[in-house]
């Protein structure tokens, strides 16, 4: 038996920029963070010659290619894996909600296979294979942040070049600065879930056919949220909370415009709420449409009591440091 948990994440700064088809021309920077709320899998070799997998659904199937499951099977095909294996699976958060849980579950799944198979690998391998099998494999339409930050952990910055090499940085923030943040960040559930697809794909295929006009707004909103990641990197380096805050609901902005699709009059309803009540600044995480509000407070108590009265559940969180982790293995 091997149990594997993978975290999954907040965005920080530089989110959207991470899609192939934007940092193949022009590469991109993004801050992430990841939390204690994780995706678990459990992986056994029963003695049935079957593949089992249980997660919303069910599967009994005798070949890879049988498993409906498109993670699971592709993870299986590129890990190389031969014979029986029951793979199950559960989370904190449920799929949805803007956290990365398919890049913390595509993660955690390779992680557990290669342990399984005795394959080394480091946290950039599992991170490049996860992208492997999402974008390249499934053709989705979804950017390098999630698997990244799931498999390293902390609050780090990446930097994407145009091969979309991917290179992973420590923030160093003032330890004072850091407890502060961690205190002040809060997660409220909109009660929305939204598969980030739809939004993720207008977007994408929006910035492919801006390739030749550089001066369309859809690249001309990315750049600007490209330059707000930078900035928030170096508000954070400084400890500068109430600049980072700023910054948090100016990318909000942009990704409102960016995606219309990323909210509704409902989330953005909660979202005036919460700033008239003690938020300094905030965002919805994720592709938008639903998930997580989360914002920098000043003012705690105050916004916790006026979030809970709008109905909407708090997560608390604290960091999460050591990103994928196998935690049993027997």
């Amino acid at each position: 038996m091997i149990l594997i948990r993978a975290p999954l994440r907040i965005s920080l700064g530089g989110g959207g920029t991470d899609l192939p088809s934007y940092y193949e021309q022009f590469g991109s920077t993004f801050i992430s963070a990841s939390i204690d709320k994780f995706v678990y899998l459990a992986i056994h070799q029963p003695f049935a010659d079957e593949i089992i997998v249980k997660y919303s659904e069910f599967e009994r199937v005798r070949a890879v290619n049988d498993v409906r499951h498109p993670l699971v099977r592709e993870c299986l095909k590129l890990a190389e894996h031969q014979g029986p294996i029951e793979i199950v699976s559960f989370a904190d958060i449920p799929a949805g909600t803007g956290l990365g849980s398919s890049g913390a579950f595509t993660v955690a799944l390779l992680k557990g296979l290669y342990h399984l198979a005795r394959r080394p690998h480091s946290a950039t391998d599992i991170a490049a294979d996860a992208c492997t099998v999402e974008m390249d494999r499934l053709k989705e339409p979804v950017g390098k942040q999630d698997p990244y930050a799931s498999a390293f952990g902390g609050i780090r910055r990446f930097d994407i070049d145009r091969k979309g090499a991917v290179k992973v940085s420590p923030v160093s923030m003032p330890s004072t600065a850091r407890v502060e943040l961690e205190d002040r960040l809060m997660l409220f559930f909109t009660n929305q879930r939204r598969s980030a697809s739809q939004v993720l794909r207008h977007q994408d295929q929006q910035t492919r056919s801006a390739a030749s006009d550089k001066t369309s707004p859809m690249l001309e909103n990315l750049h600007q949220t490209q330059t707000l990641g930078l900035e928030s990197f170096e508000a954070l380096r400084e400890g500068n909370l109430p600049a980072f805050a700023q910054l948090m609901s100016t990318q909000w902005e942009q990704k409102r415009k960016r995606s219309p699709g990323s909210t509704n009059p409902e989330i953005d309803h909660l979202y005036d709420l919460a700033m008239k009540n003690g938020a300094a600044g905030g965002k919805l995480i994720g592709a938008g449409g639903g998930g997580f509000l989360m914002f920098v407070a000043d003012d705690k108590p105050r916004l916790r009591r006026v979030m809970t009265e709008a109905g909407l559940p708090e997560v608390r969180f604290r960091f999460d440091e050591l990103g994928a982790q196998v935690t049993v293995s027997e």
